[in-house]
């Protein structure tokens, strides 16, 4: 267990150049807080107390603006950066060295039943805002882009942005052209789509004008 909580701590210093000091790292992170708030939580949840796993999960959701459901699994150097709004499902599962920032949600598509949140493999990030809904998988070494929305499985080795996500690189290799000003926007594209119909049914009805004329 201590080594756990050791590797929990070291961690942040790997990932946060913010981190001066074991006592800092300990007393003010909310993240670090809320994982080994989790833990015990989960201790709970494993041995059927749910009743205390919920009440010490909403304690630490009061005290650190992040929600952790005590049935979640999560493995070991997990790291939550400014981890305020961030959510993770009871059936989440989240594998080694994973790091997630605030505003990130692990959660349910509200349809499914069993298996309902994400399986995240190990030394994945996922950005600022993400929102990884239903039973898929995220594959090791995966990234997912601030703000995207993934509803379908990610293969490992990829790198996914947009809203729904999409896979722009995979195994280093880009998908398509991509430049960080120019990230996809699957909504823009279908204005532009239905832009080009309107158009069309425009010069459609001014020939029927010209005909009726005649």
């Amino acid at each position: 267990m201590f080594k756990v909580l050791k590797e929990d701590i070291e961690v942040i210093f790997e990932q946060d150049p913010a981190a001066r000091s074991y006592i800092e790292v300990i007393l003010t992170y909310s993240g670090l807080h809320a994982i080994w708030s989790h833990r015990l939580a989960h201790g709970l949840f494993k041995r059927k107390l749910y009743f205390l796993a919920r009440v010490v999960s909403q304690i630490s959701r009061f005290f650190t603006g992040i929600e952790i459901h005590p049935g979640a699994k999560i493995g070991k150097r997990f790291f939550i950066d400014h981890g305020m709004g961030v959510v993770i499902g009871e059936t989440c599962e989240i594998g080694d060295n994973v790091t997630v920032f605030q505003g990130v949600t692990l959660g349910g598509t509200g349809k499914e039943k069993g298996k309902r949140h994400p399986t995240i493999k190990d030394n994945v990030l996922i950005a600022t805002g993400a929102k990884v809904l239903g039973s898929i998988t995220i594959g090791e070494n995966s990234k997912i882009g601030a703000g995207s929305v993934v509803l379908k499985e990610v293969p490992p080795n990829s790198t996914v942005v947009g809203i729904p996500g999409k896979v722009v690189i995979r195994d280093g290799v880009r998908v398509k052209d991509l430049n960080h000003t120019d990230l996809p926007d699957p909504t823009a594209d279908r204005f532009k789509e239905m832009e080009r119909e309107i158009a069309s049914l425009k010069l459609q009805l001014q020939d029927l004008k010209k005909e009726r004329v005649k």
